[in-house]
C-alpha cells in the first residue's frame, strides 16, 4: 500500500500548475494579504510579540473569519499555507503544493473528523504547510515527507476555541508548525513518514478517500464576502434579498440542516469573536447593517441594545442530518409587526466555488480590507508579498 506521507509528498514535490491553479494561487495570495491587514488593528495584535513571524501572519490572516475556504475538508488553506510559503520565500508552485496536501488530507479527513470537533484547519494544515514549506526549500519528495511527520505533533486544534483568541492562535500555530518541520527536513531531521499514516487513522480520517488527480486544489476554495463563519455567508445571502426595517421585525425563523449550524456554537454572543459564530447575531447584523462588514463584529457592535433585542427574535429550526456546512438549503422567514411575512432561500452563497467572487467583488472587498492599499495589494506577486506584511503588520518577535 502506498503511505499517506510518501505518496502526497511524491505528488506536491513533482506539482506542474496548471493555469487555472496558477489564477487560483494568485487569488489566494492577494486576498491572503488583504484580510491580514485588515486585521492590523485587531486586539489580538497585543499578543503578537510572543509569536514567531509566520505565526503572527497566520493569526492575522485568520482572525476576521473573512479567508477562504477547502467546501469539501471544511479547512482555511491559505490563512496556513500562504504564510507558511511566504516565510520560506516560496512561490505559487510551493503554495499550490501545500494547499493541495492540505485539501487532500482534509478531505480524507472528511465530515466525521470536523463534526467531532476537531478544527480541520490546523489538523490538516500543519501537514500541509510542512509540505509547501518543504517545496518552497527545494526539499525532494523524500524530505517532503518526512517534513510532513515531522509536523505531526502539532496537528491538532478543536472547535471549542472557536469565538476566542485561541481560534486565530491554532491556525498560526500550524503555519509556524509546517514551517519548523520543513526547516529540520532541510537541515538532516529524520522522522518515519508512517507516522503521517497512524495519525490519520487516529483522528477518524480514511486514507482510501485520498485522490491525486485533478487539480492543484481539487474542489476549488470559497472566498468569503462577509468576514465570519463560512456557515453564515448562506444565511447572511439569503437575508440581504428581503428588505424589512428591523423595528418591525417581531420574528425571524432560519430553517436548515443540522450539518450547516455545526461551527455556529454561540446563541447569546457577548464579544464580537463570539458573534462570528452565532447564526442569531448574523441575523441581527444583516438586518442592522445590511452588508456586515468588520466593525459589524466588534465587542462593541454585539453589545448594541438593537441587536441584542434582535437575538431573542430568531428561532432556527434545524432539519436532522446533512453531512456538510452547504447541505441543503437555508430557508429564512421574517414575521413583521402587522403580522405579513416575508421569505428568502438560498443554497449557495456569493463566493462558493460554483459562484466564485467577480473581479469586482472581490477588488470591493480588497479595497475594504486595505484602503489606501487596495491597489498595490491587488497588484502582488509572490516575492514581493512578504515584504509588505513585514512593513504593514504588527512586529513579531525574530525567529
Amino acid at each position: 500500500m502506498t503511505r499517506v506521507a510518501e505518496s502526497l509528498a511524491a505528488w506536491a514535490a513533482g506539482l506542474e500548475p496548471s493555469d487555472d491553479d496558477l489564477a487560483l494561487a494568485r487569488r489566494s495570495l492577494v486576498d491572503t494579504v488583504a484580510v491580514a491587514i485588515a486585521a492590523r488593528a485587531h486586539p489580538i495584535g497585543d499578543l503578537l510579540g510572543e509569536l514567531s513571524e509566520v505565526e503572527a501572519w497566520g493569526v492575522l490572516a485568520h482572525v476576521l473569519d473573512f479567508d477562504d475556504l477547502h467546501m469539501e475538508s471544511t479547512s482555511h488553506v491559505s490563512a496556513v499555507c500562504v504564510p507558511a510559503v511566504l516565510a520560506t520565500g516560496g512561490d505559487a508552485r510551493a503554495y499550490l503544493a501545500g494547499a493541495g496536501v492540505m485539501a487532500r488530507l482534509g478531505t480524507a479527513l472528511g465530515w466525521p473528523h470536523y463534526a467531532a470537533g476537531w478544527h480541520a484547519t490546523c489538523t490538516a494544515g500543519a501537514p500541509a504547510a510542512a509540505a509547501g514549506a518543504a517545496v518552497a526549500l527545494g526539499l525532494d519528495a523524500e524530505e517532503v515527507a518526512t517534513a510532513m511527520a515531522l509536523a505531526v505533533p502539532a496537528a491538532g486544534g478543536v472547535q471549542r476555541a472557536f469565538g476566542t483568541a485561541g481560534k486565530a492562535l491554532q491556525v498560526g500555530g500550524a503555519a509556524q508548525a509546517g514551517v519548523r518541520a520543513a526547516r529540520l527536513a532541510a537541515a538532516g531531521a529524520s522522522a518515519d513518514p508512517r507516522a503521517v499514516d497512524q495519525w490519520l487513522a487516529l483522528v477518524g480520517g480514511d486514507a482510501a478517500r485520498l485522490a491525486l488527480d485533478g487539480p492543484a486544489v481539487a474542489g476549488g476554495l470559497a472566498v468569503k464576502l462577509f468576514p465570519c463563519c463560512y456557515a453564515l455567508q448562506r444565511p447572511i445571502a439569503a437575508l440581504r434579498g428581503l428588505e424589512a426595517d428591523p423595528e418591525q421585525v417581531a420574528r425571524v425563523t432560519v430553517r436548515t440542516p443540522q450539518s450547516a449550524l455545526a461551527p455556529l456554537i454561540h446563541d447569546a454572543p457577548t464579544t464580537g469573536l463570539e458573534g462570528k459564530f452565532s447564526l442569531q447575531y448574523a441575523v441581527a447584523a444583516t438586518l442592522l447593517d445590511g452588508r456586515p462588514g468588520i466593525e459589524s463584529f466588534t465587542d462593541e457592535a454585539v453589545a448594541r441594545p438593537a441587536a441584542q433585542a434582535l437575538l431573542a427574535r430568531v428561532e432556527v429550526d434545524a432539519a436532522p442530518g446533512g453531512d456538510w456546512l452547504l447541505a441543503g438549503d437555508v430557508a429564512i422567514e421574517l414575521t413583521l409587526a402587522d403580522g405579513s411575512r416575508l421569505h428568502a432561500q438560498l443554497d449557495l452563497p456569493p463566493g462558493a466555488p460554483d459562484r466564485p467572487p467577480s473581479p469586482a467583488e472581490l477588488a470591493e472587498k480588497v479595497a475594504d480590507c486595505t484602503g489606501d492599499l487596495a491597489d498595490e495589494v491587488l497588484a502582488l506577486d509572490w516575492l514581493d508579498a512578504g515584504a509588505l506584511l513585514r512593513e504593514r503588520l504588527p512586529a513579531a518577535r525574530a525567529l
